[in-house]
């Protein structure tokens, strides 16, 4: 395991140089620049992916160094749900497990009071925040995404609306007959708040192709992004790394990504989401491998944060896909935010993530504490709402999903597996909402 002392380490420019003094002259070149206010090339973060021992732990230093001169001490998160509105999606992504078919028994379709409902229920726990994401249902219409805008504004108007994957802007407008550009500036105008700059995967054509069949192209991502910036909708920006791709990949991305922050200043983070392999269906095919090691994971925080620096200083560490440990550690790598509480997380989940569906407030200042940082918590933006100097956060038990709980009491009633129960409450509450 990488170790690193938590010590606090403020550099002046005789700290840097005895840093970086016995390392290579060309790794001691790059690790410098950020100190310069100076990019790091696509070619120099690919070398940075490989370093080793010394130069590694220099590597790691330097990002911390970044971190603190960025943002300090503190270490934020979001009160937040995940709604999933549907898990019917005919594209097919490769590394997929959420998706199913119309005709699955365990397809689901939720109604537009359904998720506006789930979003009072986040409201009441304190969330600040929902994020809306869906498959790519073949009977979804434009419209369909203003309704559900539309349903929860009516229900919490405070409510902020992170929503809608550039894949998902990209086939709704499609759907509505309306330019990418047109289509996001309608959605704003019905509550449309932020974009999850999800679906980036890796924006290399060779690897979409694998990935995606390259349904969505690197360059349509792109122009979908420039278009929410354009229209004042700020997005998150992601990679996923860990399965076809390379270093190389990683470096090319992550410099695409700080290309248009230059253009846009409109990327609110950047958060790295390691593949989840166990049930991916490019991994049981073999052609994937089994996900990041954990110095890929550690090697990608800290890269990020040098490649950022100055353009993008929210580096975010996903806890769903490393795990509470392991993203704790990460903390000390370049990393400033743990993301959201969550409260529902069924994509990763889906995908074979071994992972919980919810951190609650209480346990994610525990986390935090324990990496020797400040915790606050913030909104959407970035705003601190809330900081736990000297209180921790009002208990609140997990969310209990309602389907769940009707299907373990009904269980203990008629001696039916739950799971079996819950498949005929999906399927009575599709049937309601006229789903074949």
């Amino acid at each position: 395991m990488i170790t690193q002392e938590r010590q606090r380490w403020e550099p002046d420019q005789t700290d840097i140089e005895r840093l970086l003094s016995g390392l290579r002259p060309e790794t001691a070149r790059i690790l410098e620049k950020p100190f310069q206010d100076r990019d790091i090339t696509p070619e120099e973060g690919e070398r940075l992916f490989f370093a080793r021992a010394n130069e590694l732990e220099a590597l790691l230093r330097v990002a911390d160094a970044l971190r603190r001169q960025a943002v300090g001490d503190e270490v934020s998160f979001v009160i937040n749900r995940n709604i999933n509105f549907t898990n019917v999606c005919h594209m097919g992504c490769r590394f997929c497990n959420f998706r199913r078919r119309i005709d699955d028994p365990d397809a689901e379709w939720l109604s537009f009071e359904e998720v506006a409902q789930r979003a009072e229920d986040a409201w009441n726990r304190g969330a600040t925040e929902v994020c809306i994401q869906g498959g790519l249902h073949p009977d979804l219409q434009g419209d369909d995404y203003r309704n559900i805008l539309r349903a929860i504004k009516a229900r919490v108007p405070d409510m902020h609306i992170h929503a809608f994957s550039p894949y998902e802007i990209w086939y709704g407008a499609k759907k509505d007959r309306r330019t990418p550009e047109d289509f996001i500036r309608n959605l704003k105008e019905h509550g449309l708040g932020s974009i999850p700059g999800t679906a980036a995967e890796i924006l290399d054509v060779e690897v979409r192709r694998i990935l995606t069949r390259n349904k969505l192209s690197a360059d349509e991502w792109e122009h979908i992004i420039r278009a929410a910036h354009a229209a004042g909708v700020p997005t998150t920006a992601t990679i996923m790394y860990g399965h076809v791709d390379e270093p190389r990949h990683w470096a090319h991305h992550i410099a695409r990504i700080r290309a248009i922050q230059k253009d846009t200043g409109g990327f609110t983070e950047f958060v790295p989401l390691g593949f989840i392999h166990q049930n991916s269906p490019i991994f049981i095919s073999g052609e994937a491998r089994p996900g990041p090691t954990y110095s890929e994971h550690i090697r990608m925080h800290a890269v990020a944060r040098l490649m950022l620096n100055g353009w993008i200083d929210n580096l975010q560490v996903s806890w769903v896909k490393m795990g509470p440990r392991l993203a704790q550690e990460a903390l000390s790598y370049g990393a400033n935010d743990l993301g959201g509480t969550l409260m529902n997380e069924r994509i990763s989940r889906a995908a074979g993530a071994p992972y919980g569906e919810e951190i609650t407030p209480a346990e994610m200042v525990r986390m935090i504490r324990g990496a020797g940082r400040r915790p606050v918590r913030r909104n959407t933006a970035y705003e601190v709402m809330e900081a736990y100097d000297d209180h921790d956060p009002g208990i609140c038990a997990p969310l209990v999903d309602r389907d769940d709980a009707q299907a373990r009491t009904l269980g203990a009633v008629t001696g039916v597996r739950p799971a079996v129960i819950k498949e005929q409450l999906l399927f009575q509450s599709n049937n309601r909402k006229g789903i074949p």
